[in-house]
């Protein structure tokens, strides 16, 4: 059994629904939203768990039993009586999305709070999967503690997953933001790292490290940076997209179910973009027909 555990911060979302000015309440987030795909799309012989914290409040209680409902393992989720859940809305515009957060008062501030908490999450975890986003969100001392964790992780032969999912919003500077497998998406490196193409972003990961490198692109080539060889893959076109919400989550979690499979790198990337190419066809983070 392969046993995943993504690390990251789950939010009350509200997504806006055909009716004009009306919206619907669900709960989403970019590394629960891998974790909710992956479950659906692995069987019974793999186990997909989230850490994070809530608060004790009605809402984080509703997370909770969202998460169970959906099978992904909640054993070791910290309480904290003083927090609550983010909130986040979305707003469309020709199936391009823009958000407004309400953090403020969000419990997985303090995921990285207790090394403890995060060292037993990790014990027998074969797949370590955290985003831009589940570092961004931690004050600095938190955020050097979970890193140190998960380099911990590593060395003792876990595999480290690691989307940038870079929100430049939530870092208080460029030098703060710049800090395995790593699944970059270029339009993001370009803006903040001045990568020229989707090779330039791949190999600045490469040289920090990362043994496998994914490039996502948007509609254009999805580059995978693997064992010293370069290869190209082109996604199916989508005409009718209609809400881009977790395009690069549900991507992820593609490619992630694919390779715990035995898939290649090249086919592993196809089932990512099907999937993301589903997703995007409708609205919202979490599409249950796309699986």
């Amino acid at each position: 059994m392969t046993r995943i555990l993504a690390i990251g911060e789950c939010m009350v979302e509200m997504a806006p629904t055909v009716a004009a000015g009306t919206y619907k309440m669900g709960f989403a987030g970019d590394t629960m939203n891998t974790a909710w795909y992956l479950r659906r799309l692995l069987g019974s012989d793999h186990q997909v768990d989230y850490f994070t914290a809530v608060g004790t409040d009605s809402a984080s209680d509703q997370m909770l039993n969202f998460l169970e409902e959906a099978g992904i393992g909640t054993d070791h989720i910290a309480r904290r009586a003083d927090g609550t859940v983010g909130l986040y809305m979305i707003q469309l515009h020709k199936g391009e999305r823009t958000f407004s957060y309400w953090r403020g008062q969000s419990a997985a501030r303090t995921l990285a709070q207790d090394e403890t908490l995060l060292e037993n999450a990790l014990k027998g975890v074969d797949v370590a999967f955290f985003s831009g986003i589940t570092i961004a969100i931690l004050p600095k001392g938190d955020r050097d503690r979970f890193l140190a964790i998960l380099a911990a992780f590593k060395a003792a032969g876990g595999t480290v997953v690691f989307d940038p999912n870079l929100r430049p919003k939530l870092w208080k500077s460029k030098e703060d933001m710049t800090s395995a497998i790593s699944l970059p998406s270029h339009e993001d490196e370009a803006e903040w790292f001045g990568d020229a193409d989707s090779l330039a972003t791949a190999a600045r990961y490469a040289k920090a490290g990362a043994r496998t490198v994914l490039v996502k692109n948007g509609p254009a080539d999805i580059l995978i940076h693997a064992d010293n060889t370069v290869t190209t893959l082109r996604p199916e076109k989508i005409d009718a997209v209609v809400d881009t919400t977790a395009a690069g989550d549900s991507f992820n979690a593609g490619y992630l179910a694919a390779i715990v499979q035995g898939a290649s790198e090249p086919e592993a990337a196809a089932a990512g973009a099907a999937l993301a190419g589903k997703v995007i066809r409708s609205r919202g983070a979490l599409i249950a027909q796309a699986t």
